[in-house]
């Protein structure tokens, strides 16, 4: 949700965020639709066992991604978040060795002797390939950002937009408030910031120092905040035309975009209202 300017903001906001749905999970993929299985073959495909997996949602933290990996090959915990400091990985220079938003989110078969510097490889390896499409650069180019800005992007549309198809207006709302010169004012950012995923943002989160603070500072946040799928990525190139500069997930399904602050906050009072009556249910 896009909320107020932070002198009128109530004390305490209540808003849903795509953050924390979905659960890092391995073994045969069950209907995360926007998945992806990379043609990874194993050993045991060759002898008719089925080959275990290890499943990246879309929008899942580095953080999620290193802990779900130390967790399918059963190595100690960190020992992926080491492997990424270290490892060769072909990540654009922007990057700045930091794999934020190049771990692919996909199905990767677990081959024997996968190793955390294997899988991290593969991961950046298909995010290079689909991000490095002919489009994505010309999409990044006809937005003046760069692809690396475009993955940062659509990692805040991967958090922030309630379903798929909310995902191009969401990426309009970044686009027309960084044209405007205001502050994003994402929670997905300051859920960063604090490495957390919670419905709930309160004033004294608003005025966190740091750098991932989107009420505090302006522009992009300086990295990706999780790792889009290609859907988020096409929104990011493809923004839906529009005059929007608000947004708030009244209820599942209902997403409502406005351009009028008064209009935004009728909005937040019915959302709250709902909570509220669900919460007396």
């Amino acid at each position: 949700m896009v909320n107020e300017s932070p002198d009128t903001r109530p004390r305490h906001r209540i808003r849903p965020t795509r953050r924390g749905r979905l659960a890092l999970l391995t073994g045969v993929v069950l209907g995360i639709a926007a998945a992806v299985l990379v043609p990874l073959l194993t050993r045991e495909a060759k002898v008719g066992r089925p080959p275990r997996t290890l499943v990246i949602p879309e929008g899942r933290r580095a953080s999620q991604v290193y802990a779900a990996v130390d967790k399918s090959l059963d190595v100690p915990p960190g020992t992926t978040e080491k492997a990424a400091g270290t490892a060769d990985l072909a990540l654009p220079p922007e990057a700045k060795g930091n794999p934020e938003g190049y771990l692919f989110p996909a199905t990767y078969p677990l081959a024997a002797g996968a190793t955390p510097t294997s899988l991290l490889t593969y991961m950046v390896d298909t995010a290079r390939q689909r991000f490095g499409a002919d489009h994505i650069a010309a999409g990044a180019r006809r937005n003046h950002v760069s692809v690396h800005q475009t993955v940062t992007i659509a990692s805040v549309v991967q958090a922030e937009a309630d379903t798929t198809a909310d995902m191009g207006k969401v990426s309009r709302v970044i686009y027309n408030r960084l044209a405007k010169g205001m502050p994003l004012q994402m929670d997905s950012t300051l859920n960063y910031a604090l490495n957390r995923s919670t419905l709930d943002t309160t004033t004294g989160d608003t005025r966190i120092d740091s750098p991932y603070n989107s009420y505090e500072r302006k522009g992009l946040p300086p990295t990706p905040i999780g790792n889009p799928g290609e859907q988020a990525m096409e929104a990011a190139i493809a923004p839906m035309p529009g005059p929007w500069l608000y947004f708030v997930t009244v209820a599942p399904g209902d997403t409502r975009f406005t351009d009028s602050y008064a209009e935004q906050q009728r909005n937040v009072q019915e959302f709250n209202r709902i909570r509220r009556s669900a919460s007396g249910s």
